[in-house]
């Protein structure tokens, strides 16, 4: 009796290690809003998981909010959209690999009486000057997210600093964002996957696309071993290398919404 006693527990025992290490092949991505709210990851996900058993938890934040998750060590691997974050993000020793994997557009909305009449505008920083010039209302994402970061720099190049009652600065995702916009009809710059896939439109209406200064590139990461030994590495590289992989760029080109193709792999 004590030995069948003794043989039920060990193999109870050797059940749930079994089911605990199963429970632990995963990992942990800090990524986007975009990548997130689009339905990329409910599309690609599913198929890595089929080929290599891990399951991806993904943390959907502002890129300025991603990188320091990765920076203080909470998260396994990283997808975002600022190539200049993520270059310096290399440079100062927190990952120790950087690739492209996708890219699509950024976009600017606005409301179909177009008060600043951006719709004749001949560039990006055009229409955001336009803008500025008639203060019709702009929503700002305001959170330090790569579409918020790529607004500021077209602020910027054309010679504005914005502020003043026209410019809301929210602090929010891309879909309470655009939401906002909606309700207050105002302006407002998107990446492109969060508005075909936005259906709150209400007044708005996509004016102004197609400048090389909207091009939006995503970037995958991994994060320095030396300096957090505790991560999931080796699977984070299995991901890494999987998005990169023919297999994982074909499930990001298959990827499409309301008839559009929203990401474009462009791997090296």
């Amino acid at each position: 009796m004590v030995v069948k006693i003794l043989g039920l527990g060990l193999g109870l025992a050797l059940s749930l290690g079994s089911q605990a290490q199963d429970n632990e092949r995963y990992i942990t991505l800090a990524s986007t809003t975009s990548t997130e709210q689009s339905g990329l990851f409910d599309a690609v996900i599913p198929q890595f998981r089929d080929t290599t058993g891990i399951d991806v938890h993904v943390v959907a934040v502002g890129t300025g909010q991603a990188f320091e998750i990765a920076r203080r060590g909470d998260a396994d691997s990283l997808l975002v959209h600022d190539t200049e974050g993520e270059q310096r993000f290399v440079a100062d020793g927190y990952a120790t690999e950087r690739r492209d994997v996708m890219y699509n557009d950024f976009v600017i909305v606005g409301p179909t009486d177009d008060p600043a009449g951006i719709r004749d505008a001949e560039t990006a920083s055009e229409a955001f000057s336009m803008i500025a010039e008639a203060e019709a209302p702009f929503a700002s994402r305001g959170d330090d997210s790569g579409t918020n970061r790529a607004e500021l720099r077209l602020w910027e190049s054309a010679g504005v600093e914005p502020g003043g009652e026209w410019y809301r600065e929210l602090g929010s995702g891309m879909g309470q964002t655009l939401n906002t916009a909606a309700g207050m009809d105002a302006y407002v710059m998107s990446d492109r996957a969060t508005w075909v896939a936005f259906d709150n439109r209400q007044n708005l209406e996509l004016l102004f696309e197609g400048d090389e200064a909207l091009f939006n590139q995503y970037g995958s990461l991994l994060i320095s071993e030396e300096r957090h030994p505790h991560l999931k590495h080796d699977l984070a590289r299995q991901w890494h290398d999987w998005l990169l992989s023919e297999e994982g760029q074909r499930a990001i080109a298959d990827f499409e919404l309301k008839g559009q193709q929203l990401f474009f792999p462009n791997a090296e």
